[in-house]
């Protein structure tokens, strides 16, 4: 290499006075020595006597004049020349010089001079147990869903012992509990990594909160412990139903309850919390007069009238209310409703016949036949009929509320010829005939009403004959014939038009009509059967047959016959249903049902719902004959697989041809926490510049989580890191970006290895780990260490040692690579010895009377 080139080599000169680099010149053929001694003794302790290990008798120590020189500013070692002895020089701190590197060795070389010689060897400090496990966070906290199953692994964060070998940390212990054990696994690095295994499930609802204690020790004697709280937050699955309170709730609500009157309050609860415990109320496989009569409040569960009552219309309903939460799990209890009859109903009288002039001197004339009525029950329905008292006629009860006004005696024209009578019709309540009782002559008239038309049933019958039954089916047109009536009652048609027969039918609509030509028996319009009768089964209209000279009533049925003019109607097009992924086979989720207003075969028979390998739908019977669905869940769902199912619930009658109803069933499958972080790289390996600038982004970790919301939000942590990682490296939790917040050294630490942990809203985590590998820069200028140095040296003397000195440099590889030279024109030379150390020597004998003083620069 040329001269010019050499010069280039060179970064910086020093002279240096003090040794600081390690010296290592042996005797040809030897071993470094080795010492030991354990750290903490005190300054001036006993390490070694070293004359047996030198060659050396005591005598010859001052003129070796042998010391002691080592690699650093401070010399941890003192050798005594009256003794030999190698002694401390202060206290050393093994956790300081050597951290976690195992055995801590300090080498040192013995210089001799008179010959220069150099002697190596080593001193190794011993640990003791001086310090105790320490974790970092004094308190863990693990979030874990109580879905979990029993057998999965927590990975929670180790402690830190500075002490090595047997005094570290060697075990873990927890605190007894029903719930888990610890688990350690031995990592690559040689340390112990604790982990809580899930033994037996957890429920949140009967303890939300477990907490524990995590005990380290280490192997010392006597050993040393540190610990640390565990809380665990057990996080909650909607894994309870609504329940109410009561399952039957039976209520009395009068009739003439206004508009948004409260019937009853239904109260559920629910042992989840959050949305899992939010509870919405809703009425259930209810019919369309149900809906249009009750409304419920969604959130209070308050049942409101949202349409009168009328108690002779309907006296009893059956409400079925649903509370469902917000993971779609559901209870439901029935509300029986009591409608309570008022007397808010007149009595009503109808007329079937008349005879305005009869002839006098008959006894037991019939003046009038006619029928009342009164659409409310019990006591409010009661009802009593008369006439003024000084009438020479008598009312003759006949068959159930009919009458026939008759007079009691001969009448004789002459004598009055005209007759004005008032026929009163009272209504009579329980309460007022109490109070009447109480009260002497207390009016015990409610209401009375005259009648002109012939609106109710009458009854009446031949002698010993029975009441006749006729059918339809409904929808006939007007005219249909349904019995010759003459032929029925054994008449000729003649004779039954010289009787005066007529049909007599409650209200003013008149279903029949009887033609006299022929004695038939006709519809006069046409006859729904679900607007006469609704549900009710069989749909019977009564009628009488009213024949006078003799006056005579016939009891007479039709039975109005269903056909099949209505299919099943689903109230809503749509269905939703939430259901936990972790449903267990066999559970049983209500639908809403259909409505059919046909009735027996007609009306709706059976469910089905479309062929798939999740569910199958039962049909169940309500009490009254309606039948509802059931889904039954046959294999387990996987929200991961198949987010949502749609399904088409059908409702069939058992008509010929059979009609039928569809309603789709949109499934939503809720999420559980039943998938782990996974890293998109087990193993990041980087590369870093050690002069890179604070807050550079190192390298980006990525997981994901197959679950959603809350349960796939993942959250990033260093795990298991060292004091210095955390003091070297920022990682954001949201984003996974790793970044430097201190300036990194290659010649303290070459690689970091950071353990990265991700972890999900229910507790779960996965791990990845980043290998950070510091890149090393020229940074760091060589350093020149003299031991030795001899000056004035004699002349004429050949090679002579001038002096004796060391090379470093902090960098590695090309960067770390020197080049030691001096001056061409003197008369020395360089002679390289053992690694990086060099001897200057004198290259011929000098003459001090040519030249007295050299100048040399290394």
């Amino acid at each position: 290499m040329e001269a010019g080139e050499i010069k280039k080599c060179f970064l910086k000169q020093r002279q240096v006075l003090i040794f600081f680099v390690l010296l290592g010149i042996a005797q040809a053929g030897s071993e470094p020595r080795h010492y030991s001694v354990a750290e903490e003794m005190d300054s001036g302790s006993f390490v070694a006597n070293l004359l047996k290990d030198l060659g050396l008798e005591v005598d010859d120590l001052a003129a070796r004049t042998p010391r002691v020189v080592s690699k650093g500013k401070k010399m941890p070692l003192h050798f005594d020349r009256q003794t030999g002895d190698l002694l401390l020089n202060e206290k050393l701190d093994r956790e300081e010089l050597c951290g976690p590197t195992e055995p801590c060795v300090l080498p040192f070389q013995m210089l001799l001079e008179n010959p220069l010689k150099f002697f190596q060897a080593e001193l190794r400090i011993r640990d003791i147990n001086d310090h105790s496990p320490v974790f970092l966070d004094k308190e863990i906290i693990l979030k874990i869903s109580e879905s979990i199953t029993p057998g999965t692994t927590f990975l929670i964060e180790r402690a830190q012992d500075l002490d090595v070998g047997r005094n570290s940390l060697q075990s873990y212990a927890v605190s007894p509990n029903s719930h888990f054990h610890l688990k350690l696994q031995d990592s690559s690095d040689g340390t112990i990594l604790p982990q809580l295994v899930l033994d037996k499930a957890l429920d949140r609802e009967e303890q939300p909160e477990i907490r524990l204690t995590l005990t380290a020790l280490d192997g010392g004697i006597p050993p040393r412990s540190g610990t640390a709280l565990i809380r665990i937050e057990v996080l909650d699955i909607n894994d309870n139903a609504p329940e109410f309170a009561k399952l039957h709730y039976e209520v009395h609500v009068l009739e003439n309850s206004p508009i948004g009157s409260q019937v009853a309050i239904v109260s559920a609860r629910d042992l989840d919390i959050g949305t899992y415990g939010e509870i919405s109320y809703v009425l259930s496989q209810a019919s369309e007069d149900i809906r249009k009569t009750f409304g419920i409040n969604a959130k209070s569960g308050e049942l409101l009238l949202t349409q009168e009552l009328d108690f002779e219309s309907i006296q009893t309903y059956t409400l079925n209310i649903q509370a469902t939460d917000g993971g779609g799990l559901s209870g439901s209890c029935v509300v029986f409703v009591q409608v309570m009859d008022l007397n808010d109903n007149p009595p009503e009288l109808t007329m079937s016949t008349l005879i305005s002039e009869i002839p006098e001197n008959l006894q037991e004339t019939v003046i009038a036949v006619f029928s009342v009525s009164d659409p409310d029950s019990g006591d409010n329905g009661r009802m009593v009929c008369s006439i003024q008292d000084d009438l020479p006629f008598i009312l003759k009860p006949s068959v159930e509320n009919f009458y026939t006004l008759v007079t009691n005696t001969a009448l004789d024209r002459e004598t009055r010829s005209e007759y004005n009578i008032t026929i009163t019709l009272d209504n009579i309540s329980r309460k007022n005939m109490a109070e009447n009782a109480m009260e002497a002559g207390g009016e015990r008239f409610l209401r009375q009403r005259q009648v002109l038309f012939l609106f109710v049933f009458l009854g009446g019958s031949l002698a010993g004959s029975q009441s006749r039954r006729y059918s339809v089916a409904e929808e006939k047109e007007r005219g249909f014939l349904i019995s010759n009536l003459a032929k029925d009652l054994g008449l000729s048609v003649r004779k039954l038009a010289a009787r005066g027969a007529q049909v007599v039918s409650k209200g003013n609509r008149q279903h029949f009509q009887l033609n006299h030509q022929t004695g038939d028996l006709l519809l006069h319009e046409k006859l729904d059967r679900e607007e006469l009768c609704g549900s009710a089964e069989p749909c019977i209209l009564h009628f009488q047959i009213l024949l006078q000279n003799p006056l005579q009533f016939i009891t007479n049925e039709l039975q109005v016959i269903d056909v099949n003019d209505h299919s099943p109607a689903f109230s809503e097009n749509e269905m939703q249903l939430k259901i936990l992924e972790n449903t267990p086979p066999g559970t049983i989720i209500p639908l809403g049902n259909a409505e059919d207003l046909d009735v027996g075969r007609n009306s709706l028979q059976n469910y089905t719902i479309t062929p798939n390998s999740h569910f199958h739908v039962l049909t169940r019977s309500r009490r009254d004959g309606r039948k509802y669905p059931e889904l039954v869940l046959d294999k387990a769902l996987d929200r991961e697989e198949q987010p949502e199912l749609r399904l088409m619930l059908t409702a069939l009658d058992g008509g010929t041809p059979r009609r039928s109803g569809t309603v789709q069933v949109h499934i939503l499958v809720l999420d559980i926490n039943d998938n782990t972080p996974e890293f998109t790289q087990s193993l990041y390996e980087v590369q870093v510049l050690e002069n890179s600038p604070v807050n550079s982004l190192i390298v980006t970790v990525s997981a994901s989580d197959l679950d959603t919301g809350n349960l796939g939000t993942i959250s990033y942590a260093f795990f298991h890191v060292s004091e210095e990682i955390r003091k070297t490296f920022q990682l954001n939790p949201v984003t996974g970006d790793i970044r430097l917040i201190k300036y990194l050294n290659f010649e303290a630490i070459q690689t970091y290895e950071v353990d990265i942990e991700a972890k999900d809203g229910g507790g779960l985590s996965g791990k990845s780990t980043v290998i950070v590998q510091v890149v090393d820069v020229n940074d760091n200028p060589p350093e020149l260490t003299l031991s030795s140095i001899t000056s004035p040296i004699p002349e004429n003397s050949p090679e002579t040692v001038v002096a004796v000195f060391s090379v470093s440099d902090l960098d590695s590889g090309d960067n770390g690579k020197m080049v030691c030279s001096i001056e061409n024109d003197l008369p020395f030379i360089l002679k390289p010895s053992v690694e990086n150390f060099y001897t200057l020597v004198s290259e011929g004998e000098l003459d001090r009377e040519i030249r007295a003083e050299y100048n040399i620069s290394i």
